[in-house]
């Protein structure tokens, strides 16, 4: 995972410039009166909008965010990425939350959505009420991270990732904003079993036997979920909080996919829009991120792919080496785990949303929130004693990766003592200060990433905390990924505030990823360990504490009306980021065809439950090309895109459709629409169509006309099959 950021920075240390991807959830609120009474005659009833939007960007030519692995260049698309809105207005105040299909939330991404959000409402969005929050997805285009280390693998800043998701982001927001109604809120809650494991089982078991054992898993299985309905008992949507990772697709994949968890909102949106394509129906269900970091959706666990036996559990080797140790889903390849982990979500939210015993939920709709630096918060424990955060650092077991993804070279994870080869390579590009040792000890520092400034800000100090208050709903977007326990202790923190400041009874929820992005978060005890999680929690082994103090004093401002101190402000690096990611030159097409032809036509009859493909010469998809926003498709639909010839400029876009069982029979068609480039006219788009095809249930005749086909289809002559014609 990790270590291929750091072998492509080793590689190319003179020129850093590469890019990683962001994602988001938002809160919205004014400005004004956080010391506003709530003034409704129903304290029960919200005014409430949702809205969804598009947020996919490029589909081919572009690295993926999450896995961090330079081959891992997308092609295409499984599923496409959304952003999902949600605003609660109680006649004083509004805030809205949006989910977005990403890999996490990124601070010039949340400086642009307030910017444009501004300009056109004024102070009803702000920083403060917006909070943005990424699923986690570790296949969507990366780019839009405005630090360097995130930006290595993908070849700098992808502008077109960035302008997708702020696009889509706003857009989502202004269709919430545009069709809020009165209505109702209501809270349940239930435990999802069968769908995570825990991957640094080593590292929980190293915090407090007394803590673990107030807790039946190792990981939690709790899922949080808001029904949102209209006064007139119209469903509005649906937003429900649980923690997994979204790696059931693996660094091997190079289709564009919301995961799991987006596969279980399309499922979800599905059944309650019938009839409407993906993205565009009335009602929006987001299945939004918790605390995941060290949760696996990768049920089966970790074995040795060369030798079937367990995996060293500590370290998580094969023979002393993390590559041949590699978790595996419930399912029989990465597409059937991502549909079996969603199927599990949405089961369990569906259950939930349709439960009787959900709570309606009562009260203010409130917020606050306040930039901090993280690398100097001093946090004051209850004992007298103090600890110190510390400047950005990446340990050894950083570049191990974990079982869902592994690294490279020969790091393990771990690893608390370094390497005098190792230490000479980082040290390279910056040693660090004994301060600076001693701060994040016992992790061994590999990349001494807050003293690095070359050619810009290689990681954050600044960061966005935030708490969000709808009823007894309090909704806490976090700058990472905590782990199980650091969750844990967290969200009893936060309500515990809450009872002392005379809010007793509140359901706090872990909104992950959100606003900017720091890598993880454990507990003390987790970082001693220095598993993949430890090593990559960069402000050192009092960072958990640190948030639950920030964020317990943000909650008692909340309740009690006052408005935080702004704090330093986050930086725009707009004029700094780079890119090396070349752009498209030109398009071509195979002899004989012409943008928008079909190359490969789909049977004439299919049975459903099988799949259907056609064939297009599309644009080579790179950034600067817009194939990616081709119309959203039938659920399930892939779309595979494959270079043919660079130096003719010529690809291939094959449409795949896994008919569902429940399809209707009838006659259909496959379109394509996408845009090619030329030297001279720039920009064109086209359109392309199959010839119909009927969808039918197996038969004896249908077999006949099948099998009449695939003789013809046989006898074409040996050019016509070679150059498809």
């Amino acid at each position: 995972m990790a270590s291929f950021w750091l072998g492509a920075a080793l590689r190319t240390v003179p020129v850093m410039w590469r890019c990683v991807l962001v994602c988001t959830v938002a809160f919205v609120g004014t400005s004004l009166g956080w010391a506003a009474p709530d003034a409704r005659e129903d304290p029960s009833l919200y005014n409430l909008g949702v809205g969804i939007f598009d947020v996919t960007g490029p589909a081919a030519g572009v690295n993926m965010m999450g896995y961090a692995n330079p081959a891992q260049v997308n092609g295409g698309i499984h599923t496409r990425l959304y952003s999902r809105a949600f605003i609660f207005d109680d006649t004083q105040r509004r805030a809205v939350f949006v989910s977005v299909d990403c890999g996490m939330m990124g601070q010039m991404l949340k400086i642009k959505v307030v910017e444009r959000l501004q300009a056109q409402y004024g102070n009803v969005y702000t920083h403060a009420n917006v909070m943005l929050s990424g699923t986690h997805t570790h296949s969507g285009p990366a780019g839009y991270l405005q630090y360097l280390l995130f930006d290595i693998t993908s070849m700098g800043f992808i502008h077109e990732t960035l302008d997708a998701m702020v696009e889509g982001i706003y857009q989502s927001i202004v269709m919430a904003h545009e069709n809020m109604v009165p209505g109702f809120v209501y809270v349940n809650s239930g435990d999802l079993l069968d769908t995570s494991i825990n991957r640094s089982p080593t590292g929980y078991l190293n915090n407090p036997e007394e803590e673990r054992a107030k807790y039946e898993h190792n990981t939690d299985k709790t899922m949080t979920l808001l029904r949102l309905v209209a006064e007139d008992g119209t469903d509005l949507g649906m937003v429900n909080w649980y923690a997994v990772h979204p790696t059931s697709m693996n660094n091997t994949n190079k289709l564009v996919s919301g995961d799991n968890k987006g596969y279980a909102s399309q499922l979800f949106e599905k059944a309650m829009n019938p009839g409407a394509l993906p993205g565009q129906g009335k009602f929006v269900a987001a299945f939004a991120q918790s605390n995941c970091g060290d949760v696996s959706p990768n049920t089966k666990g970790p074995r040795c792919v060369d030798t079937g036996l367990p995996c060293e559990l500590s370290s998580s080797t094969c023979n002393g080496r993390v590559q041949n140790c590699i978790a595996f889903g419930p399912g029989r390849n990465m597409m059937d785990s991502t549909r079996i982990i969603g199927e599990n979500q949405f089961q369990k939210a569906w259950e939930l949303y349709h439960d009787a015993a959900a709570v309606k939920m009562s009260g203010p709709v409130q917020f606050a929130q306040q930039f901090v630096d993280m690398a100097d918060y001093t946090v004051h424990y209850d004992d007298g004693s103090t600890g110190k955060t510390c400047m950005p650092a990446l340990g050894y077991s950083f570049a191990a990766g974990t079982i869902d993804g592994p690294g490279a070279f020969d790091f393990t994870q771990g690893m608390t003592e370094g390497n005098p080869f190792w230490n000479m390579v980082s040290g390279a590009l910056h040693k660090p200060s004994p301060e600076q040792v001693a701060c994040h000890d016992p992790k061994p520092i590999l990349l001494d990433t807050g003293e690095i400034n070359f050619p810009y800000a290689w990681h954050p100090r600044i960061v966005d905390t935030q708490v969000g208050r709808v009823g007894q709903l309090i909704i806490l977007p976090v700058p990472g990924e905590f782990t199980t326990m650091c969750g844990r202790r967290f969200r009893d923190q936060v309500a515990a505030t809450l009872e002392g400041e005379g809010v007793p009874g509140t359901v706090p929820v872990i909104a992950g990823l959100s606003n900017v992005y720091t890598h993880y978060i454990t507990t003390w005890e987790e970082y001693q360990v220095q598993r993949y999680e430890a090593a990559s929690t960069i402000y050192g082994p009092h960072t958990c504490s640190a948030y639950m103090q920030q964020y317990s004093y943000l909650a008692a401002a909340m309740v009690k009306g006052e408005q935080p101190e702004p704090g330093p402000s986050p930086p725009d690096m707009t004029d700094s980021v780079m890119t090396l990611l070349p752009g498209v030159m030109f398009d071509g097409t195979p002899l004989g065809k012409a943008f928008g032809d079909v190359i490969a036509e789909p049977y004439p009859l299919a049975y459903v439950g099988e799949t259907v493909t056609a064939k297009f010469p599309p644009n080579q998809a790179l950034p600067l090309s817009t194939l990616a926003q081709a119309p959203p498709a039938p659920f399930p639909r892939r779309f595979i895109w494959d270079r043919t010839s660079s130096l003719l400029g010529t690809s291939v876009a094959t449409v795949k459709w896994d008919i569902p069982k429940d399809a209707a029979e009838g006659t259909y068609r496959i379109t394509h629409t996408g845009h090619f480039k030329t030297l001279f006219r720039g920009i064109d788009q086209y359109h392309g169509i199959s010839k119909s095809f009927k969808v039918v249930t197996p038969s004896w005749e249908a077999n006949q006309v099948r099998r009449a086909h695939r003789r013809r289809n046989s006898r074409r002559s040996w050019w016509r099959r070679v150059f498809h014609l």
